[in-house]
């Protein structure tokens, strides 16, 4: 079975050190080893790094920056043809301007060929209506399907 491409954005890395939500938390650090381990290629962009360094607790933030250091991942670039796919994000009423980071996001992993983007952003990212919706989008411009799912969703298919 080929290796799953997965798109970290900023909430998944962030439930790493999420003590409010202990389960979601604890499901995240089993995706995590499953990243360390290679079992997954993980994949973050710019939005990811930038979103992570204006977070004003600087505790917070170097821990989730040196949770990264822990893995090996690739950056996708913001290129053109991103920001084109988050324009059709916007456009077909997937997501709205005010989300234009989420865009970014969604872009990011379709336009590079990932299998899954991990987030735990249910109102704007993990629901069906922007699932559907990416799905489409990546369609529509000639890429593969798409899933965007939580930690759970990758750590009970490992179990299998």
């Amino acid at each position: 079975m080929k290796k799953l491409k997965l798109y970290l954005d900023t909430s998944a890395i962030g439930y790493l050190d999420e003590k409010s939500s202990p389960r979601e938390m604890n499901e995240m650090h089993q995706l995590w080893e499953f990243i360390k381990r290679g079992k997954y290629e993980a994949s973050i962009s710019p939005v990811v790094i930038d979103e992570l360094m204006a977070n004003s607790n600087t505790e917070k933030r170097d821990i989730l920056l040196g949770y990264l250091k822990q893995i090996e991942f690739n950056i996708i670039d913001i290129t053109e043809e991103v920001r084109a796919t988050a324009k059709s994000i916007v456009q077909n009423g997937v997501l709205s301007d005010n989300n234009y980071n989420d865009c970014l996001h969604i872009a990011c992993a379709i336009s590079n060929g990932c299998d899954c983007l991990v987030s735990f952003n249910f109102k704007h990212l993990v629901n069906i209506k922007t699932i559907k919706g990416a799905r489409a989008i990546s369609n529509l411009r000639g890429y593969g399907n798409i899933d965007i799912v939580s930690a759970i969703t990758l750590i009970q298919e490992r179990d299998e």
